[in-house]
This record gives C-alpha cells, structure tokens and sequence, in this order.
C-alpha cells in the first residue's frame, strides 16, 4: 500500500516562500514514503511549465505526486460564489491530472450559522454532481474528506458532524471518480468515533489523512466555545501530533480497512512544528509501516 506525506508543519514556510516545493521534496525522499500530496495554495496552477517540472523533481527523487488538498466553500448563500467555487474546484482536478495525480479533494463548505443543513446539503451535492463529469474527463477521483476546518475558514465544515456527512454522501451517486477521503481525528474533534465512521463509509474510502491529535491547554468543551465565537483557522488548542502517539486506535483502523480490502494512497498530515519535522514525519511513516505490515496492508 503506497504511503505519501503532506507538508502541514513546513505549510508556512512553503506559502512566505522560506522553503521551496524541491526543498521538500528532499525531506520526503529521506523518509519512507512513495509520494507527496499537494496543497493548493502552493500549487503555481497557471503555469504548465512549472507544474511539469515538479512532477519531473518528484519522479527524480522516487516519488509521485497523487493527491491534491484543496478547499472549496460550496455552502456560501450567493450561487455566482458557488459557480466560482466550482469553476476553482475544476482548475485543481486539471491541475492535479497535470501532475500526475489520481486524486483531488472536496469538501462541503463553511457551517454558515444563517444556512440550513436542507439548503446546504442542496447545495453541495448540486456542486459535487456537476464536478464528477469533469473529473472523468481527467482521470481524477474526487474525495470527500470528513474534514475540521480549512486554515483560513471562519466557521468549522458544514459536515463535519457524521450524520451530516453521512447524509451528504448519500445523495451522491456512487461513481469510479468520487470516494471517501477519511481522516480518523477529525472524527473526534466533531465528537464522534472515528472507528464508527470508518466502518459506516469503509466501502467507499479511497484515500486516508493518516493524523492524529490531542488538546493542548483545553478541552473538548472548550474547543466547542471557540468554535461557536468564529474567527480564522484552527484553535490554538488544537494540535496535530505524530501519528500513532495521539488519540486514534490505528490497530482498529486498520482492521476495518484490511476487511474492505483497502488499497489505497495512505497520506500523513503531521503537526505544526517546521524544526522537528522531519523527525516527526519520519516517526510517522515508521509507525505506519508497521501497523499496515501487521494488518496485510504493506
């Protein structure tokens, strides 16, 4: 089972321009990993050139490039910022293709207090059926994540809880070119069990954010209260940890996945703290080459 990683404690460097995409390249190919998802936001879309380049850098360091984290807002009450939503979702399907890539993100949007779970189930579902056409035409698989909060969203997702995910997922048609994306933590920061999630979506996970979290000066509650005041990103008390050293049970993870006979990208999503990353990510990839070796997944 191939296993990539996602820069998420170098993410700042990556944006001010302190590090560049080769630059982490060369830590990913000093790690046990197979490849390296994308994030859009570092992503030069506009520029063919550039975009084959990369993959070229990539492939020459003994990685791929498979997966794309992007962010749309298919919740927003205007239907021409939807529209535009769309047509961005779009540029990340091609220029995920032009990497490389089989697999592109969505997400449902922004918890919007003014919007009802109705319209913005409508909504979404309306997004993501007219997206799946131009995803066959790239060869690219949409995945929709059970996902917390994007970096630079006022509200949390509008599906983050799982019986809303689970709602939304129903109402779209099952599809070569659309799939689950599952990110065990974040099960728990909506407060739901992450195994009942998995077992609930197992047949349709194509993708995994391997993460894992713990609360840093606060609890649950308290994050519940930060949430409902708004504001941009995540909370401070939030924090991504190396992965099998936090709250996630990956042994039951990994049985359910070995029982639907799982095969796909496994992506790491490791904290916030750029001078031990590469440790932490190393420590990572070790402990999941483990487990997935243990449950038949290697």
């Amino acid at each position: 089972m191939p296993l990539a990683a996602f820069p998420k404690c170098y993410l700042g460097q990556l944006m001010d321009g302190e590090m560049n995409l080769e630059e982490w390249f060369d830590v990913a190919a000093d790690i046990d990993v197979d490849g390296v998802e994308f994030y859009w936001g570092i992503t030069p879309a506009d520029d063919l050139g550039e975009l084959d380049r990369l993959r070229s850098a990539a492939t020459d360091r003994g990685l791929s490039i498979p997966m794309m984290c992007y962010s749309p807002d298919f919740t927003h009450p205007d239907p021409e910022v939807r529209r535009e939503e769309v047509e961005q979702e779009k540029r990340a399907i091609e220029a995920t293709a032009r990497l490389g890539g089989g697999y592109c993100r969505v997400l449902s949007g922004q918890r919007r207090p003014d919007v009802s779970r109705e319209e913005g189930l409508t909504w979404v579902s309306n997004c993501i059926d007219e997206l799946l056409l131009h995803a066959a035409d790239y060869e690219v698989t949409l995945i929709l994540e059970n996902h917390y909060k994007d970096d630079y969203w006022n509200h949390p997702e509008f599906a983050q809880q799982m019986d809303v995910f689970l709602e939304l997922l129903d109402r779209i048609d099952e599809s070569p070119w659309f799939g689950v994306n599952y990110d065990p933590s974040n099960a728990i920061i909506a407060g739901d069990d992450p195994i009942e999630l998995l077992d609930a979506v197992k047949e349709r996970v194509v993708t995994m954010h391997a993460s894992d979290r713990y609360l840093e000066g606060g609890t649950v509650e308290d994050l519940r209260e930060i949430e409902a005041e708004g504001g941009e990103g995540y909370a401070d008390i939030l924090q991504h940890g190396v992965v099998g050293e936090g709250m996630i049970d990956y042994d039951a993870v990994f049985s359910l996945l070995d029982e639907a006979e799982f095969d796909g990208w496994i992506s790491i999503e490791d904290g916030y703290d750029a001078e031990k990353g590469k440790e932490h990510l190393d420590r990572s990839a070790r402990f999941l080459r483990e487990k997935m070796a243990e449950h038949g997944l290697s």
